[in-house]
């Protein structure tokens, strides 16, 4: 019986990652752009020595700014594996979660346009471990967003002339 319950476990720790991935694969197209883009940017700080996958979402926004331009938010977590940081996508499937390290609680906003995400205004992504964030932090979050995702003057369809 006791082996059991350890061939059962065992199966289970290996599918963590499979289900992690297969959750990253289930997101849009468009917020998955802004998931690699967190999470390169994640693995690109000193700091951090372990390589990070996607955990699930925790919200996210997608609007229609108009002339195919949109402006998204996404709230998401990592989690850590015990795979060393610069691991390669391929290998990654591989990778276990770690239990013994906390999630990395992450917001990224930014403008895409034709599926691209635009350089200006300069996406911004914001990860806290999950323990330390507060709720000054997720206020602080959401209002750097709102000013990304509404700018005065921006051209409408009733500002546009036909030539």
């Amino acid at each position: 019986m006791c082996v059991l319950l350890w061939v059962v476990l065992a199966i289970g720790v290996l599918l963590c990652p499979v289900q992690a991935i297969d959750e990253y694969s289930r997101l849009d197209q468009n917020i998955r752009a802004g998931v690699d883009l967190v999470v390169q940017q994640l693995h690109a700080h000193v700091g951090v020595q372990t390589h990070f996958l996607f955990f699930r979402s925790v919200g996210k926004s997608d609007v229609e700014a108009g002339f195919g331009a949109r402006h998204i938010l996404h709230h998401f977590l990592l989690k850590p594996t015990t795979c060393a940081k610069g691991t390669t996508p391929a290998n990654a499937e591989t990778c276990p979660f770690r239990n013994d390290r906390p999630l990395m609680d992450c917001t990224v906003c930014y403008k895409m346009f034709s599926d691209e995400i635009e350089t200006e205004p300069k996406p911004y992504v914001h990860c806290i471990q999950k323990p330390k964030l507060t709720p000054m932090i997720k206020q602080t979050r959401l209002d750097h967003c709102r000013r990304i995702s509404y700018t005065r003057g921006a051209p409408t369809l009733l500002a546009s002339t036909n030539n």
